[in-house]
């Protein structure tokens, strides 16, 4: 502790603080928690029960950022009162308490300053991820439903609410793909970063020689449409298939035609849907997932379009973006950040906001990196013009 100079750390900290503060606009939070105040209070609010849940979890999403500033703020001056005190009455206790509580301050304004990280068109919106068997036979199915489980942990952990939309299951084990949908405030933002494909390296429970096995599992991860979007798709554009759904499930989910496939013809997308009970419930969950998928194309090819940072980043990331490896040693590494942990079963279990902490910070990095390289670009333009 000699050389820890607390004033220092305080004012790295206070900095950090106000760089957040002034990022997150807390009066522009104030002004939409009474806009979404007056929504919440309006008596037909239930009336939607969709639109009632935005509202609801967009308002309390915005209290807790103000409650969370606020109460840093008063840790910020409460530390500095202890510290002070501490040495005047020369209690080494007392010091020691202050150091260790302005270190507590600067991980939280770490953890907080993510949120200003997240500032994509879509980042605020609910995710619907989408989690493919790749090449592994049936290891790389019993992989993509650990990915499956481990999503759907992560979002428990931290309190989301989550929803299976869709399941496809393997013949031997595992699943071959399933849709499910995140329910939370920057809940797309945070999990974007997991968007690729994933690989799992470890010795197959599937194979009696005890060999070691390599599989490889895709994530899509799409932002929840609103009613703003204004995604228009003519009938024209799609087929729609029904089914019996397959799988786990009662008499009625089995032997009716409930399950929906729809294929958008002009880009060939194709969604299916089978975990609600009826046709018409699935027919809609499948319209929304289409149409999240083709909010993100357009959000593409406008980029594409502006020479934006979003597909620079997508072709950067390459065929692998991250590796569990489980035998002959315990490793889970993202090869785009560097970020690894050798604790693989926590990571399974949905310890995962190291990693989408790292690859948040690492994308800010890229965009700021093309953004610079773009602004240098159109600089030379202009002179040679």
């Amino acid at each position: 502790m000699a050389d820890f100079d607390f004033s220092q750390a305080l004012g790295e900290a206070r900095s950090k603080y106000e760089s957040i503060a002034k990022a997150l606009d807390v009066d522009r939070l104030h002004a939409q928690i009474k806009d979404l105040e007056q929504q919440a209070a309006q008596p037909n609010l239930w009336d939607d029960v969709d639109h009632a849940q935005q509202v609801t979890s967009k308002l309390s999403a915005a209290q807790a950022q103000v409650k969370r500033l606020e109460v840093l703020e008063g840790r910020l001056d409460d530390v500095e009162v202890l510290f002070e005190l501490g040495q005047e009455e020369q209690d080494g206790d007392a010091i020691t308490d202050a150091r260790n509580e302005v270190g507590a301050i600067q991980k939280d304004l770490d953890d907080m300053e993510i949120q200003t990280l997240m500032d994509g068109e879509y980042d605020a919106r609910s995710a619907v991820v989408t989690v493919r068997s790749g090449a592994g036979g049936v290891d790389a199915a019993d992989f993509t439903q650990m990915l499956m489980r481990m999503y759907l942990r992560w979002a428990e952990r931290d309190g989301y609410k989550s929803k299976v939309m869709d399941t496809s299951y393997a013949e031997e084990a595992g699943i071959k793909s399933a849709t499910f949908q995140i329910n939370a405030p920057y809940a797309y933002g945070r999990l974007s970063v997991e968007g690729g494909t994933h690989r799992l390296v470890r010795i197959s429970p599937f194979d009696n020689q005890g060999r070691r096995q390599t599989s490889f599992a895709a994530v899509e991860v799409v932002p929840l449409v609103e009613q703003t979007d204004h995604i228009d798709i003519p009938d024209t554009d799609i087929r729609v298939d029904t089914y019996c759904s397959s799988g786990p499930g009662g008499q009625g989910v089995n032997t009716t035609y409930s399950a929906v496939r729809i294929t958008h013809l002009p880009t060939n997308i194709v969604v299916t849907m089978q975990d609600e009970r009826s046709q018409i419930q699935n027919r809609a969950a499948a319209m929304a997932v289409l149409q999240s998928r083709l909010l993100v194309l357009r959000h593409e090819e406008e980029a594409k379009k502006k020479k934006e940072l979003a597909g620079d980043i997508k072709a950067s990331w390459g065929d692998q973006m991250r590796s569990y490896v489980l035998h002959p040693y315990q490793m889970v590494k993202d090869l785009r950040t560097g970020y690894e942990t050798s604790q693989t079963q926590a990571v399974f279990d949905g310890d995962i906001d190291g990693f989408i902490d790292a690859g948040i910070r690492w994308r800010h990095e890229q965009r700021l990196k093309a953004k610079a390289e773009q602004e240098a670009e159109e600089a030379a333009e202009r002179s040679q013009g």
